[in-house]
């Protein structure tokens, strides 16, 4: 992917349908219309990633005072391991960076071997966990893994 063909622009409501039919696909747990909605009433900042003008990807992302953090970000699988996640976290980084944020963390699963990889080829350093935090198959609760990098 020719990651200078990317382009990013806020999300909206029309978004919703394209993305959630992603997230259905590409998470066991997924985030549901109500979650996006209200990260838009919220005034979060939410994001879509477009190439070549159709959409690719998408982050939410929160600031406070000096802390940014990722709550959900996802790559269309037509678009996976050509540079697309790393791009869109740069975008983040440079975003929170405008806004104020000094720092950015993070929570992924441990079963998530790709995100972590990801996260750690951004600078990520493991800072915590969280027992329990997501569920998982079965009604079993999967930890999180907290991360953190400087800005």
């Amino acid at each position: 992917m020719n990651t200078a063909d990317l382009e990013f622009l806020p999300m909206s409501e029309s978004d919703l349908p394209w993305v959630m039919e992603n997230e259905l696909e590409l998470h066991a747990f997924p985030w549901s219309p109500g979650n996006f909605a209200d990260c838009l009433k919220a005034g979060y900042s939410s994001w879509i990633m477009r190439r070549n003008g159709l959409p690719v990807g998408y982050a939410v992302m929160l600031t406070v005072v000096d802390e940014a953090h990722l709550l959900n970000i996802s790559v269309a699988r037509s678009a996976q391991r050509e540079g697309a996640g790393a791009r869109l976290m740069q975008f983040l980084f440079a975003l929170a960076n405008r806004l104020g944020a000094s720092q950015f963390f993070l929570e992924v699963r441990p079963s998530n071997a790709a995100a972590l990889a990801l996260y750690e080829r951004q600078g990520f350093s493991v800072i915590g966990r969280r027992k329990r935090y997501y569920p998982a198959p079965n009604g079993e609760r999967e930890d999180a893994i907290v991360m953190r990098r400087d800005l």
